[in-house]
């Protein structure tokens, strides 16, 4: 699988978060504590990224992503009782619009959740 080791960091990280923290805080405390967790194992991490937002193959505007993994990963943190489908499809339609290859919905609630999102993009032909 394709980034399967920061994939894989990433999930080990979330998991030491919210072991660490439990339940109940606001998302961007758990955004910062994984930013820390993936920041000491060498990784980049940007909070709050902007990323280009295309139609076609123009920029339509930018659409924030909440951490960014070596310009590599685009990660959507939610802090819900549960994730729902709309959840899910709101991060394959941001993949989708980024041309961002890989995505992980990570939620933190009574127990972590996480959903991979794979996209492999090719140049269009006209």
């Amino acid at each position: 699988m394709k980034f399967e080791k920061i994939t894989g960091d990433i999930i080990g990280c979330a998991f030491k978060v919210h072991n660490k923290l439990g339940y109940g805080f606001k998302e961007k405390i758990y955004q910062r504590a994984l930013a820390i967790e993936l920041r000491k194992l060498g990784y980049k991490v940007d909070e709050e990224y902007y990323l280009n937002i295309y139609y076609d193959d123009e920029i339509l505007g930018k659409g924030r992503a909440d951490l960014f993994v070596n310009k590599k990963i685009l990660v959507e943190l939610k802090t819900l009782k549960e994730l729902s489908k709309a959840d899910e499809i709101q991060l394959v339609n941001y993949l989708n619009a980024t041309r961002v290859e890989i995505g992980l919905l990570i939620n933190f609630g009574q127990t972590v959740t996480i959903k991979r999102k794979f996209r492999d993009y090719k140049p269009q032909d006209d």
